[in-house]
């Protein structure tokens, strides 16, 4: 293992995602499949590619494009924040979207629309359309014959045969920057898994679209200290307890008639989802208290709504993406929670057997549903329901997805032995897998695969490559994420692992492990968090490394360190401040604090609102906890985070200096939530483990 050039590697290759084929599409023949891929596993420039009968080629080279178009290459800040809560670390393409039969195809590319036209011998064409300003989030209709798309904040369509360019959202609305139409608000993306804010018609005529009225919306400002020449950028951003954005939809048709959609916004502020499908649109909506969803179908011509189901739950009703959809018969393909299984429901009725965990939607074709669940917490997989029976498509453990369409089968597949895509045609045509271009990282995990306690709590341990038992006590570090947004055991060969095998080889004992609250384990489990979401969560990764020290004795309980991100931060800042019994360092990296600085939807999920649960956010905040510091404590922070603002970082250095409580904070200039640039990455991470290594008196092994 090559651990020096490790932590320039992994910086390089954005954690190894670059070079990787992402974001499908399947033609409905099965005969072409579009994707993206930067060029290689240390380029970030994305790049439209097609498959088809006659193996892969470039379909749209950026810089091409960039070049004959002859722009400023400036990206619209629309875009920036699109990008940013989407966590999209390349440039060049990063999107696109097709007709329904995937013959045109759009882009946008540093605020210009481009369409490539695509023809039965396989060969294509591109085109600049001329548009009055920027373009986000372009998408054509389902024929090919226009396109939508967002510029300085109105709904634009323009004809693709003439060029012709009008604005479709409401001309009655007087020039406003605090009203957008066809952009998602701050919480559908961060929260409900809603990327975009309008959607077409079947017959493209007419479109749904969502009006953003952000004008009672708190406004925080986000400075760049390194920079002070540069102003501070406002951002509206509903912070826990206080005014979300309105958010209206409408009916807005090609020949200039607009249509509002009718129900209870004071009771369901919340649009989780829309579609419009031939039986035409469809929306959720759910209340603020977010124990409620109504699923309504909608009169395009009148806006009037009708209820068609309706989920209650006593803590929160869980919003699981792609549902609901429907068949082509009009059947509701949407979830129950029944017991401790959230079950695929196909016309009312559950479809997959007790403990199959229904995770995503991935779509539905004719009577046929494509998803994705688990029965294992470490592994997903790709699913069908066809014929009234259910089928797996993936084998092995591992985390599959893909997708289906004309008898080919997409199968995207993340193993312990690495990724690959694989596209599986009818007729006994020969699989193709398509090329992976990421690199292959310097240090490989080694895994011992792990289920601790009681409640059998995944985890892995990775010991030094040069360790041999019972040689040495090795110090442990833990590096959990622990929340609702994700999970971290799953049997892969993810970047994580191989960057704790790189601590590992420096000495530690790394165990990551996934407790309560963490998804995959079914609705039982998710909601043992709710109403403080620190107690169980800290005390299970007491747990499950007290399991593994009986496991595997080497483990140095005297010496445990912990380190996280943004949960996982939040996680181990914990650990030292409420646990230093056990935790006798801790790194925590973009921690959120306070959880009254944490968004609407997200944070009162889990805690309600702050009136309402006074002691849940108590309990869930780590401000009264500073004078209790013992242990040594780095906190990092991006300086530039839009979504766990440094206030977090801040507050709490503040408590702790107020308290005569020595700790660490390392700021990252000009940093949003995730660090991106090559120098930050590897420079932090080595940072890390020298803080580590010093605070638990740990010696660098000899080679």
């Amino acid at each position: 293992m090559d651990t020096d050039s490790f932590p320039g590697q992994l910086a390089r290759t954005q954690r190894f995602t670059l070079g990787v084929p992402r974001s499908f599409t399947l033609s409905p023949d099965g005969a072409r499949v579009l994707f993206l891929r930067t060029r290689g596993p240390e380029s970030r420039v994305g790049c439209l590619w097609l498959f088809d009968g006659d193996g892969e080629r470039l379909l749209a080279d950026p810089d091409a494009l960039a070049a004959s178009a002859g722009g400023d290459g400036t990206v619209p800040a629309a875009e920036l924040v699109r990008r940013e809560r989407a966590r999209e670390r390349t440039t060049g393409i990063v999107g696109y979207a097709a007709d329904a039969a995937v013959r045109t195809v759009v882009v946008a590319l540093a605020g210009e629309l481009w369409v490539l036209d695509l023809d039965d011998a396989g060969g294509s064409s591109a085109r600049r359309v001329p548009t009055p300003g920027s373009v986000v989030d372009p998408r054509p209709d389902s024929g090919g014959r226009r396109v939508a798309y967002v510029s300085g904040g109105d709904l634009h369509v323009v004809e693709l045969e003439d060029g012709k360019d009008r604005i479709v959202s409401d001309l009655e609305d007087s020039p406003d920057e605090d009203v957008t139409w066809g952009l998602p608000e701050h919480v559908a993306t961060e929260s409900m898994h809603r990327a975009h804010g309008y959607w077409w018609s079947p017959d493209g005529t007419r479109l749904l679209a969502a009006r953003v009225d952000v004008s009672r919306v708190q406004r925080w400002w986000i400075s760049d200290p390194s920079d002070p020449a540069r102003a501070p950028r406002a951002i509206p951003y509903p912070a826990a307890g206080t005014a979300n954005a309105d958010v209206s939809l409408h009916m807005l048709a090609l020949d200039g008639s607009r249509v509002e959609v009718d129900w209870d916004r004071e009771a369901f502020e919340y649009v989780t989802a829309a579609a419009w499908d031939e039986h035409g649109p469809l929306v959720t909506v759910q209340s603020r208290d977010q124990r409620t969803v109504r699923i309504l179908t909608v009169d395009p011509d009148t806006g009037a709504t009708e209820l068609l189901h309706e989920q209650r739950d006593a803590a929160w009703v869980e919003l699981v993406p792609g549902t609901p959809a429907r068949t082509a018969s009009g059947v509701l393909v949407h979830y129950e929670d029944r017991g401790d299984t959230r079950s695929l429901t196909v016309g009312g009725r559950a479809v997959t057997p007790e403990a199959l965990q229904l995770l995503q939607i991935v779509s539905v074709h004719g009577e046929s549903v494509i998803f994705i669940a688990g029965d294992e917490p470490t592994e997903e997989h790709l699913w069908v329901y066809e014929d009234g029976e259910v089928r797996r498509l993936s084998d092995g453990p591992g985390v599959h997805s893909g997708k289906r369409a004309g008898g080919t089968t997409l199968l995207a597949s993340l193993t312990e032995a690495g990724r690959e895509v694989r596209v599986m045609r009818a007729g006994g045509a020969k699989d193709v897998v398509l090329k992976d271009l990421s690199a292959v990282p310097t240090v490989l995990p080694r895994v011992t695969w792990l289920r601790l306690g009681e409640l059998q709590f995944r985890a892995a341990l990775l010991l030094p490559s040069w360790h041999r038992p019972g040689e040495r006590r090795l110090p442990v570090l833990l590096c959990p994420y622990g929340g609702p947004a994700a999970r971290l055991v799953m049997r892969t060969r993810i970047s994580y692992l191989s960057e704790a095998q790189w601590f590992a080889e420096a000495g530690f004992a790394v165990l990551i492990a996934d407790g309560r609250g963490t998804p995959g384990r079914g609705p039982e489990w998710d909601r043992t968090i709710y109403g403080d979401r620190m107690s169980l969560p800290l005390q299970d990764q007491v747990t499950a490394l007290h399991a593994a020290a009986e496991q595997h004795p080497d483990l140095d309980l005297d010496r445990v360190g912990i380190r996280g991100w943004s949960y996982g931060g939040y996680l181990a800042a914990a650990a030292v401040l409420r646990r230093p019994d056990v935790f006798h360092a801790a790194i925590a990296g973009a921690p959120v604090i306070d959880q009254t600085l944490y968004d609407t939807h997200w944070t009162e999920r889990f805690l309600g609102h702050p009136e309402q649960n006074r002691e849940g956010y108590e309990l869930s905040s780590l401000l009264p906890d500073a004078p209790h510091l013992r242990r040594p404590l780095l906190l990092v922070h991006g300086l530039a985070d839009d979504n766990v603002v440094p206030a977090h970082t801040l507050r709490l250095s503040a408590a702790l200096l107020a308290a005569g409580r020595p700790h660490r904070v390392l700021p990252l200039a000009a940093t949003t939530h995730m660090p991106t640039d090559e120098a930050g990455m590897a420079g932090l991470l080595r940072h890390q483990l020298d803080f580590l290594c010093e605070a638990l008196g740990v010696e660098e092994p000899e080679d």
